[in-house]
């Protein structure tokens, strides 16, 4: 049996009360990180890329000096998981912007229907492409990485067992999401212009010819052009959204300004 000396207890029991304080916003942070958080990723390896980010992030902030009592551990432990749940909410919002442009694009160009429910998630076809390839893209771009820097830095943001204050979290959320909006809107925009450009077109031929089934004649064309849309705007639309991402984990307080 091996012994440890009684002058290293105290250094032992800091370091792995500091590596659980670390944990707990990484795990509540990972449970809702785009890619490595979905639904479909199993929970063992979700708890293992949690492990993962937390062998990286504990090296590299300081460790607080103070060891807590009970009840400081309750606070802390609720504390840590809400800054984590916080940040990765915000995280998780970039991936609901690109199912709402899916969405919004889909329903706008009559695509609403097909295969919507391919998705773990009950969303149209073309929000479920946007989404896959998103989520592709953002890893192939070194998410992994620039995760790891965000919860770095969120430590200097958010020391350790320092609880936001209610009306600042509550105007960042607030901000996040009228920016998730904004963002799948103007995501979607060629989608919604064509749309009204269809619409209109399709109400100037059926007034100048009333015995026209314009909508049989129409419905192609929409269809046809929504399909072609996604095609040439796919790659403009997947780079504009990863670039708001990465600004976000470089700056998530950018709503507070």
């Amino acid at each position: 049996m091996i012994s440890v000396p009684a002058e290293l207890l105290p250094y032992l029991g800091h370091n792995i009360w500091h590596l659980f304080a670390v944990f707990l916003r990484v795990s509540a942070l990972v449970s809702l990180l785009p890619a490595f958080g979905e639904r479909s990723i199993p929970v063992r390896v979700k708890l293992g890329v949690a492990v993962a980010f937390t062998m990286i992030v504990v090296p590299a902030i300081p460790a607080a000096e103070v060891l807590p009592d009970f009840s400081g551990m309750i606070g802390l432990i609720g504390i840590e998981i809400l800054i984590g749940l916080m940040l990765g909410i915000g995280l998780r919002l970039f991936v609901l912007a690109l199912q709402t442009a899916g969405s919004i694009a889909a329903q706008a160009t009559s695509l609403s229907q097909i295969l919507g429910g391919a998705a773990a998630e009950p969303v149209p076809a073309m929000g479920y492409l946007l989404t896959l390839a998103g989520l592709a893209l953002a890893v192939l771009l070194g998410l992994h990485i620039r995760a790891a820097q965000f919860l770095i830095h969120s430590y200097t943001l958010f020391p350790i067992a320092m609880l936001p204050s209610a009306p600042d979290l509550s105007y960042w959320g607030i901000t996040q999401i009228a920016r998730s909006f904004g963002l799948a809107f103007a995501l979607a925009m060629p989608f919604v212009i064509a749309s009204l450009i269809y619409n209109l077109a399709l109400g100037v031929i059926n007034r100048a010819m009333p015995q026209l089934m314009v909508a049989f004649v129409g419905a192609p064309a929409i269809t046809f052009a929504g399909l072609f849309l996604l095609f040439a705007g796919a790659p403009l639309i997947l780079s504009t959204w990863s670039d708001a991402l990465f600004v976000f984990l470089q700056n998530p307080l950018g709503g507070l300004r």
